[in-house]
């Protein structure tokens, strides 16, 4: 008994410091809600389980992807099965084993491909011939793995786990390979809404003026009419700054398709004014480090040049720049704020 509460003691202090490497490491989010991976694995035994001290595994695991405010990243239910029977020690009889598991996944980011992660849960052992101590029971387990994601969104993952029986403090030693396929993309974030100013009546005295492309400046004073939307504009109506109301996945940097049809409209405004040029400015929320954002923030803005100049907006009119989570326009502290935050916009220039 007093063997067990140690084992179940350790366990509560690996979770209790996989809970703050959480806290000061950057956590990554998938895009998809769920993976699936086939794996095959190895096992070593100890010494006093009279089994073969090295057998094969082969199995498979559902990862469910757990939304961007969960403290751990995925939940993993799998399995896991001897390739063949593992034979006694110094006896004639084998026995098969089955393993069934669910884990508690926290993942760190290390770059755009690769990330490291950390797992810890329980799960029952299954002996198809029980002999030497060798018995069914549950166990906890604890790991540590590495992720590398491929061009296809699919994954390499390999990872080390030590099981431990917590009804006799039995040790084995699993070490993975296998092949992440993730499925069940999550749709892309819809704009913010933005509550929109009430408008003031105008005076009944005072005569009617236009502002046909509602930028704030009359037409007898707009030098550049018919300017596009959700842009500011400087006194004589010439656009400075346009809201490209493009925002992106949690560690994305690829533009949505539902996104196009501004792409389109500011790559027409630019055709139609060969002189001007713009700078397109990428930025994030403050999820993950100063340096990963500013990088990422850049990553942002290249996607959006290379899709102006894919409707014939040449390459020397566009100048990319990344300012990370240097200028948030809203508040980092909800997660509606955090998605207006991962944003492009462009500066125009002449």
């Amino acid at each position: 008994m007093m063997e067990r509460n140690a084992i179940l003691l350790a366990g509560k202090k690996l979770l209790m410091t996989s809970l703050i490497c959480s806290s000061v490491l950057f956590a990554a989010q998938s895009e998809y809600k769920y993976e699936i991976t086939p794996m095959i694995s190895g096992a070593v035994t100890e010494g006093n389980l009279d089994l073969d001290r090295n057998y094969a595994n082969a199995g498979l695991s559902l990862g469910i992807n757990l939304d961007e405010d969960s403290m751990f990243d995925q939940i993993e239910l799998g399995f896991l099965q001897t390739l063949g029977d593992v034979d006694y020690k110094n006896s004639t009889s084998n026995t098969s084993v089955s393993r069934f598991f669910t884990n508690l996944i926290k993942e760190y980011k290390l770059n755009e491909k690769s990330s490291l992660y950390a797992l810890a849960g329980l799960g029952v052992e299954v002996y198809g011939n029980e002999q030497f101590s060798n018995e069914t029971g549950p166990f906890g387990n604890y790991g540590i793995g590495y992720k590398y994601k491929l061009d296809n969104d699919m994954a390499i993952k390999t990872d080390i786990r030590h099981l431990v029986s917590l009804d006799n403090g039995n040790n084995n030693l699993i070490y993975t390979v296998g092949l992440s396929i993730p499925f069940g993309k999550k749709a892309a974030p819809e704009a913010p809404m933005m509550k929109e100013e009430p408008k003031a009546e105008p005076m009944k005295e005072e005569p009617k003026v236009l502002d046909s492309d509602k930028d704030g400046v009359i037409d007898s004073m707009d030098k550049c009419p018919n300017t596009m939307s959700d842009v500011s504009v400087n006194a004589q109506g010439c656009m400075k700054m346009v809201d490209l109301k493009i925002y992106f996945p949690i560690n994305s940097s690829v533009i949505d398709e539902n996104y196009t049809h501004r792409i389109k409209e500011f790559a027409e405004f630019l055709k139609k004014h060969p002189k001007i040029k713009a700078t397109i400015d990428g930025h994030t929320d403050y999820t993950g480090t100063e340096k990963y954002n500013l990088w990422l923030s850049k990553r942002r803005a290249e996607s959006a040049a290379k899709a102006l100049e894919k409707y014939d907006v040449a390459a020397d009119r566009l100048t990319t720049i990344g300012y990370g989570e240097t200028r948030p326009k809203a508040t980092n502290k909800t997660k509606e704020g955090r998605a207006q935050n991962r944003r492009i916009e462009a500066t125009i220039s002449k």
